[in-house]
This record gives C-alpha cells, structure tokens and sequence, in this order.
C-alpha cells in the first residue's frame, strides 16, 4: 500500500478488546455475587502495554455508582491510563462513603498487581444496587485476574456480564501509510437499557496514537450514533460508563481530528459500537426479536434520532412485535408524538421494506407477508418523514413476559 493512501474498513469480525497491539486482559471468578458459583466470571483487568490516552462516557443518571465519579474525576486530571478493573454482580451503587473507598481500593489493588500507579487504572462495576462490595472476595479476584495474556478476549466479555446470555466483542481494522490498525470492544448489558447507555459497560481498545482530547471528541460523537441508540426497557441505571484507550502501537502516525486517518480511525470505532449496539439488544432481557428503526426525511439529526428513538421505546410497538402484529398505526402514532417536525401527507412508514402508509392514508400492502417479516430474528423499520435530508436511527426490541420474571426476581 502506497504512503497516504487509505484501506477500507472491513467488516467488524469479533476479537475483542485484545485485538489491538499493546494490549492484554485477565479474569477471574471471584463469587461476587455470593451465591456460591465459584465458575462464574466477574472480575476483568484490561491493560496496555504502554500507558494510553484515555477518554470516557458516562451515565447522565444523577444517581452515580462509585465508580463512575472515580473514573470521571481521574480522566479529568488528563494523564495516560494504563489499565482498568471490572467487576459484575454488584453495582457498588448508592453505597455511601464505603463504597467509594471500595473504589478506591479496587484501583489500588490493580496497580499493586499490575505494578502501576492507581491513579493509571479506571474502575466499573455491574450488578444489583445498594449492595456492599464483599471487598475480600473482590481483592483476591484481582490478584487472579492479573495473570494476563492477549488471548482472553472472550474471558473479560464474560466476566462483565450480568443477565446476559452471551459475551459481545467486535473488532475492525483499517489501514494507514503502510501500517494496519485495529479498534477492538467489548460490552455487556441486556436490561435497564436506554439512551446514555444504562446498564451498559463499553471498551474499546486501539493500537492507534491519538491524544486524549481528541478520543473524547471521537468517543462522543461515536456513542450518540450507536450505543445511545439501543433502548430496551426505558430505564437508566448509575453505571453505565463507556470507555476507550488508545496506546499508539500500531504505529507512529499521530490521528488529529479533521484528517483523513482521523476520519479512518472515527468510521473503525463506528463499526465496532454499532456491532456491540446491535449485539446487545439482540440479547435483551427475555427477547427473541429486536428491530432497528431508520428515520429518513427529518428536518435535521437530532429530530431524526428522536422519532427513531421513540419509536423504539414504545411499548405499543414493542407489544406489536411481540405478537407479529402488523399494526402500523402505532409506529405512526409514536412518530406523531416524538416532537419531530413533519406532516402527514408526506411521511410514509414500511416494515420490513413493506410500505403499510403513505401520504397519509394505508397502502394496500399484504399483511400475510409484512407478519412473515415482524416474525424475524430482526426487524426492520423504515419511517420518512418528508421534512428534510437528514437521518438516524435506534435499536429497540420486543416485550415479553420473560422481562418481567427476570426482573422480578434480578436480587433473588
């Protein structure tokens, strides 16, 4: 490949956040939970080689775990991190002056074992809120989880999960002036699913060198196109963080914002999140069918993303899924409601490719067929509003009785 010259991006193919050069990652069964499963995984160690630039996401909750503020608070002091420890099973949430030291002590207990300073590491935490962490059990997971290697992709992917059926990992690689770069992530989260993520945890790891305050700017832009468009249940949770380190040894191009490798870097962890997004609601909570809704026509983004995410949110639609109901009267009338600008002369809904409604009257479409289509693993819904060029979307999935008897018993 000749210098300067740009490889496309391929498909996301599903490493993990050990794909990336630099980077390794340990796990451990540490019962957090205290339920006496002694296989389970629940504590990961993610580390770099070389200390990253780092950049984060956090819940907008106003209820925040322990480990979200100390995260935020050490990403704001702007130094390189190096690594950061995970635990599933408890959420270190609305757990007083205890939990932060718990926090605390996490980080601590990272850095003795990976021999790095503790304000180098980042902590997250999953789990059952109001719970205090059985800091014994947790301390000697990390001890265990730090036995690393960059083969244990899959092992962290598990060890975060919560009621989630399966691990999610992706990773993409792009190349630049002679070098091949690679964006890795992992996720977890399968209920209280929402934009500004909820329950969710994100990584995403990159052998690319770019500056902290750049990968922010990346990072958020990237989330509000992808992870901030899942929503399964409506509800928001104090943990979710989201969280991507880039370590710079895939090579010695630095990636600056509005430069062509930038925007190759940008589309890489695109691909990547949008994976992880459509990963998790495929696995929400007591589902068999999830759905993206695509809005086209709207008068700008953010209106876009709007109808899309109402739509996705609404229990009617999530209901009509379920029973492979073909009643799109209830799409329409969340679009109605999403405060996005159209009129109903010129918006036009389909399902499945199937235009049901145009110009504000039903079309003559075959309901036999659009219920074949409602009754796929995926769905998809196409809404044009008319009203402008822009567009955007969000993932939903169906409601199911299941929901209710995993989340009527989530703490028993």
């Amino acid at each position: 490949m000749s210098a300067g010259m740009a490889a496309e991006v391929p498909a996301v193919r599903g490493v993990g956040v050990c794909a990336p050069l630099g980077f390794r990652a340990g796990a451990a069964a540490a019962n957090v939970r205290g339920d006496g499963d002694i296989e389970r995984l629940d504590i990961a160690v993610i580390r770099s080689d070389v200390p990253a630039a780092a950049a984060g996401v956090f819940t907008r909750n106003t209820v925040k775990a322990a480990p979200v503020v100390i995260s935020q608070l050490t990403l704001r002091r702007g130094t390189p991190i190096s690594a950061v420890v995970v635990n599933s099973g408890n959420a270190n949430a609305c757990t007083g002056a205890q939990g932060f030291r718990d926090a605390l002590r996490m980080c601590s207990a990272a850095g003795d074992a990976l021999a790095l300073d503790p304000s180098e590491v980042l902590v997250c935490s999953t789990g059952v809120i109001g719970r205090a962490m059985p800091m014994e059990r947790v301390l000697v997971g990390i001890r265990a989880a730090a036995a690393l290697d960059d083969l244990s992709g899959d092992a962290v992917a598990r060890a975060i999960m919560t009621t989630d059926t399966r691990p999610k990992v992706a990773d993409a690689t792009f190349g630049w002036n002679g070098a091949d770069y690679v964006v890795g992530g992992m996720a977890k989260g399968a209920g209280m699913l929402h934009p500004d993520m909820a329950t969710m945890l994100a990584f995403v790891t990159t052998d690319a060198r770019v500056t902290a305050p750049a990968l922010q700017t990346l990072v958020r832009r990237v989330a509000d196109d992808t992870l901030n468009c899942v929503s399964v249940d409506g509800d928001t949770s104090p943990n979710d963080s989201l969280v991507a380190l880039a370590n710079g040894a895939g090579g010695e191009t630095v990636f600056e914002e509005g430069t062509q490798p930038f925007g190759l870097l940008e589309d890489a962890v695109r691909d990547v999140c949008d994976s992880l997004a459509e990963q998790l609601v495929a696995d929400a909570e007591g589902a068999q069918r999830y759905f993206r809704v695509a809005v086209s026509g709207a008068a700008d983004v953010g209106q876009a993303r709007r109808a899309a995410r109402i739509v996705a949110q609404s229990p009617l639609v999530k209901a009509a899924l379920h029973g492979g109901d073909p009643n799109w009267g209830r799409i329409v009338a969340a679009l109605g409601r999403s405060g996005a600008t159209f009129t109903l002369d010129r918006c036009s809904v389909g399902i499945g490719g199937i235009t049901v409604f145009a110009r504000g009257a039903p079309v003559d479409a075959d309901l036999d067929i659009v219920r074949t289509a409602l009754l796929q693993p995926r769905v998809d819904i196409q809404a044009d509003l008319g009203a402008g060029d822009a567009s955007g979307h969000a993932w939903g999935c169906e409601l199911t009785d299941e929901y209710v008897h995993i989340n009527a018993d989530y703490t028993t």
